[in-house]
């Protein structure tokens, strides 16, 4: 395990729990599970002891916010922070670091990326399943984590777990039997299609992505070749005076794609792309709408105060301080209400999807101030 190389992008604004989470306080940087540390935190937590290195990728904006709450990521060789001039999407915030990793460790190196505001609750599991995927990238697959849904949810995307990989035949160098090479990558479902998902043994697609650092080089090389010309420039600047300003001469210039779509689907098609599935037992949960953070904080009996009255189950987070107005709930027992100095939320949990709806109408009426 210590071969790994861990990259955390940390990016996005969590529109979806909007108004907890902003531009410049996003989801990754908040507490929403109540443990006493930020999501981001958590995710060092349970991936530093299984790493080798561990690199964090966030926008400038964010920095110090990061480093507020990981310090040791400011001057340290084991642990690298690496900022974004702007936003380029996965491929570009993964790549940046898989090439600064190949740079400094080789070819050979294993990367592998995790998203900075996902929740798990069984983390030696996810270990046990990385630990799969480390082997199965060692005999050249790109390799990602699918998770046994727990309901026919239009949530998340799937994975349609294919045979089981040619090192599993009798005879051929040994890959764990749980991986299965991937037939293809879905997008999110109509409820419908999720339950026949389900029902036909496909996994969550976690985003979760397990390579060498060769192989991702490799692929890019031949299907985006000016990206991998730019970011390999970037790495053989990486230690020297002239870093920053080769990162902000060629980042412009990178393809703004996610991993899913330039690397995922396509090395898939052509059946370089193996599944490890996690049992449901993980206890995973991307935190993506109010439905789900809901669920996290009922299980954890902290629904929020409240009046409630044919109510139960209804949650309320945040406040505007310790003079916040009071809250009352009547016969509304499936709704979340947030509320922050400046906005007051309330959706039906159904609807917890739709929040990026509101953010969407905030910007193109030009209210930054509530982004």
């Amino acid at each position: 395990m210590s071969d790994l190389h861990v990259i955390i992008p940390a990016g996005g604004a969590g529109t979806r729990l909007w108004p907890l989470s902003r531009r410049r306080r996003p989801k990754f940087l908040l507490d929403l599970a109540g443990s006493g540390r930020s999501l981001l935190q958590g995710t060092v937590d349970r991936l530093e002891q299984s790493a080798s290195t561990v690199t964090i990728v966030t926008g400038a904006a964010h920095r110090e916010g990061v480093l507020a709450q990981l310090p040791e990521f400011a001057s340290s060789d084991e642990r690298t922070l690496l900022i974004e001039p702007s936003g380029r999407d996965s491929m570009a915030a993964i790549g940046l670091a898989a090439y600064v990793v190949r740079e400094r460790f080789g070819d050979d190196a294993i990367v592998g990326s995790f998203a900075a505001d996902h929740l798990i609750a069984c983390p030696e599991l996810l270990r046990d399943a990385i630990a799969t995927a480390i082997d199965a990238a060692r005999h050249g697959y790109v390799v990602t984590i699918g998770l046994a849904p727990t309901e026919a949810s239009t949530a998340y995307g799937y994975i349609a777990p294919g045979p089981v990989l040619d090192g599993d035949q009798p005879g051929s160098s040994s890959i764990p039997a749980r991986a299965r090479r991937v037939a293809e990558f879905v997008e999110k479902p109509d409820a419908q299609t999720a339950a026949r998902y389900v029902s036909q043994g496909y996994l969550w697609n976690a985003g979760m992505f397990i390579m060498s650092a060769g192989v991702l080089a490799s692929h890019l090389a031949r299907l985006l070749p000016d990206m991998h010309e730019r970011l390999e420039t970037i790495a053989h600047a990486w230690g020297t005076d002239s870093f920053e300003r080769t990162l902000e001469e060629n980042w412009p210039h990178l393809t703004k794609i996610a991993i899913d779509h330039a690397i995922a689907e396509p090395v898939a098609a052509d059946g370089g792309v193996a599944v490890v599935p996690a049992d449901a037992a993980l206890g995973w949960t991307d935190l993506g709408d109010f439905e789900a953070l809901t669920g996290i904080a009922a299980a954890a009996g902290s629904l929020g105060e409240a009046i409630r009255i044919d109510s139960e189950g209804a949650a309320v987070y945040g406040s505007v301080g310790e003079d916040g107005p009071l809250v009352a709930l009547v016969g509304v027992p499936d709704v979340a209400v947030a509320l922050t100095s400046d906005a007051i939320l309330v959706t039906r949990l159904e609807r917890a999807q739709a929040v990026k709806s509101v953010v969407d109408m905030l910007a193109e009426a030009g209210r930054s101030d509530l982004l």
